[in-house]
């Protein structure tokens, strides 16, 4: 914990580290004129660093014996494509599909690791740089703390969801499913048009029920993760500041250990759930109701 942070109430500690670097600050509590600065820019960093990576793959790819770098990315590559290919029958969408769900499944764990990082450090490099430049002294590090970075993400997914349904049963073919399922038709006029309309409401409900869920899931977990760091970085600090500063270091380093640990499985599972998620939706959007 800085020398700073020291200086703050845990309250203002937790605050501050709660604020995005932002263009400018939001005027209400919706507004789509405000860019999270930070999630931006470290999201598009880690996606480049993904696309490196598997490019590098890629081209030292050969068929004999593999190397361990090579054998790692292979079993990734077989594990989505199994998921991809028990989810989603249609050879032709696998095509675009499968590597979309390993990007997914790569660059949201990626974002999600940032919160391995120690919560103090990038901030405290940012406050020697930022201010010096003109920008607030506010950092977020992990994308996926950002409630605007997961939203943005499930809604992807939806208008994917909304292409694959047009293109497999033609826009007439999903027209006649939106008004017709999940309660059927009826042969009465009257009630077929009841009907219709009661079950277009339940598809767009469950449209936006899908999406905002996806997003939230993951936004929920990784702001929980996120906010224990800060919890166990406070004990740091009052183990700077106490007279039984001792015991609250050795608190510190199990909390810190212990959750660091835990936490690994969190955002693996969380980037796993998220691209079987993405598989699922894209699935549902190849049968026919």
């Amino acid at each position: 914990m800085s020398v700073e942070a020291q200086a703050l109430t845990p309250g203002e500690y937790i605050r501050h580290h709660l604020q995005h670097l932002q263009n400018h600050k939001q005027s209400s509590i919706v507004d789509f004129s405000v860019v999270n600065i930070d999630s931006v820019v470290v999201s598009s960093i880690l996606g480049a660093l993904m696309c490196w990576v598997l490019y590098l793959a890629a081209r030292k790819a050969h068929a004999g014996v593999p190397g361990r770098f090579q054998a790692a990315v292979e079993i990734l590559v077989e594990m989505v494509d199994n998921q991809a290919k028990a989810v989603i029958h249609n050879a032709q969408s696998r095509k675009l599909v499968g590597p979309m769900a390993l990007t997914v499944f790569i660059w949201i764990f990626l974002m999600n690791f940032m919160d391995m990082v120690p919560v103090d450090l990038l901030p405290q490099i940012w406050h020697a740089a930022g201010p010096a430049m003109g920008f607030p002294d506010y950092l977020r590090v992990v994308p996926t703390a950002d409630l605007s970075t997961t939203l943005g993400l499930s809604t992807s997914v939806l208008l994917m969801c909304l292409l694959y349904n047009i293109k497999i049963k033609g826009l007439g073919g999903w027209t006649h499913e939106l008004v017709c399922a999940p309660f059927g038709t009826s042969k009465n006029p009257v009630w077929a048009v009841l009907l219709g309309v009661i079950n277009f409401a339940m598809q767009m409900i469950e449209f936006v029920a899908k999406t905002v869920s996806h997003g939230m899931r993951l936004f929920g977990n990784m702001f929980a993760g996120e906010l224990v760091f800060m919890l166990i970085a406070l004990l740091g600090g009052f183990a700077a500041m106490s007279l039984s500063g001792g015991l609250f270091f050795v608190g510190h380093i199990i909390a810190g250990t212990v959750w660091t640990l835990f936490h690994i499985l969190v955002i693996t599972l969380q980037a796993f759930i998220f691209m079987m998620l993405t598989l699922i939706y894209l699935g549902q959007a190849h049968d026919a109701h």
